[in-house]
């Protein structure tokens, strides 16, 4: 299935958080996409579709605000990630923030507090988004940006929003530079319910990045952990046939990524390059809670390696041409594929 399969009319974008809008988080709406049926639900409405003996699997990487405007420059930057050397990858925007700007090695960015980042070259090579830089004086990226930076947001939201409103209930580790946002309508009470039902909740981490991908550029590499207890959940989940459901693709990233060819998980940190798709389907995931995001290459691949090309292209003319209104993006309603 290409792209063109799900296009349709133009999104109806949310540009505000649901409790903005008078809703609860988990009031959102989620279309439930099974083989059978296509159903309209809600998100607080969740315990009732799981069944006692799944395992949910949370991100509980927490969101920076990782957005700093340059000084003596009407531009910004979106810090990415901080690779293990120190350097920081970023993404300069226009100052209208309608993109990313165009920046030549061995340039220098100022930053506030007398940060000055070197341009090394793009990262990876051959693409003109990201840019590695290299940070002078040396600076940890989580700790500056929580005194300088701002969270990230793009034109479609009607103004900027608090970090707070950024933050899963569970966020516990700091580390994404956007919301890791398919967690976001999971309220403390639908957890609370979950357990209550018999569905375990297992945590791991996987830091996002800026997901502002042009081009249909694949996704970029990714630093995760998955501890030792998340993998056993996961290895006895499927031995008593159970479903594995990953809360938001960074979940199904990271689990896939230290999953063997049988399927059998194990614990792992460090950084993927992993990208879901034909060639490499998903071996581990059986369920996928998701937003409704930008009809890109590699969000649509991932979603057809873990649900199918079929479902997929129902569940998207579902919330496209559909009698009930979907909102796309971060503060916006979900999906929920069990294949």
């Amino acid at each position: 299935m290409s792209a063109a399969a799900v296009d349709g009319p133009e999104p109806t974008e949310a540009t505000s958080p649901p409790e903005a809008r008078g809703l609860a988080r988990d009031e959102v709406r989620m279309l439930v996409a099974e083989p059978e049926r296509l159903t309209h639900r809600r998100v607080r409405e969740l315990p009732s579709v799981l069944r006692p003996g799944d395992l949910l699997v949370v991100n509980t990487s927490a969101t920076v605000p990782a957005a700093v405007r340059l000084v003596g420059d009407a531009r910004f930057v979106h810090v990415s990630t901080q690779l293990d050397d120190g350097d920081w990858v970023l993404e300069v925007r226009r100052s209208d923030n309608t993109g990313a700007d165009l920046v030549l090695p061995g340039a220098t960015l100022h930053l506030p507090g007398g940060l000055r980042l070197h341009v090394r070259g793009p990262h990876p090579e051959g693409q003109t988004r990201l840019w590695r830089t290299t940070p002078v004086p040396a600076t940890e990226r989580t700790a500056y940006l929580t005194k300088h930076g701002r969270p990230v947001a793009y034109s479609y939201l009607e103004r900027e929003w608090p970090l707070e409103a950024r933050q899963n209930v569970y966020a516990e580790v700091p580390g994404s530079a956007e919301m890791p946002s398919a967690g976001r309508p999971l309220s403390e009470h639908v957890l609370v319910r979950l357990l209550a039902r018999g569905v375990v909740v297992a945590p791991v981490v996987l830091h996002t990045g800026v997901s502002s991908q042009e081009g249909h550029e694949p996704p970029q590499p990714e630093q995760y952990v998955v501890p030792a207890a998340a993998a056993r959940l996961v290895r006895s989940t499927r031995d008593a046939g159970r479903r594995v459901v990953a809360v938001g693709t960074t979940v199904a990233r990271a689990l896939e990524s230290v999953a063997d060819r049988r399927g059998a998980v194990h614990a792992a940190a460090g950084w993927t390059s992993l990208v879901l798709g034909p060639d490499r389907p998903a071996r581990v995931v059986d369920g996928l809670l998701t937003g409704l995001h930008d009809v890109g290459a590699s969000h649509l691949d991932l979603l057809r390696a873990v649900a199918g090309d079929r479902l997929v292209e129902r569940a998207y003319d579902a919330v496209t041409h559909g009698p009930r209104q979907y909102l796309w993006h971060e503060f916006g309603d979900t999906m929920l594929f069990l294949p």
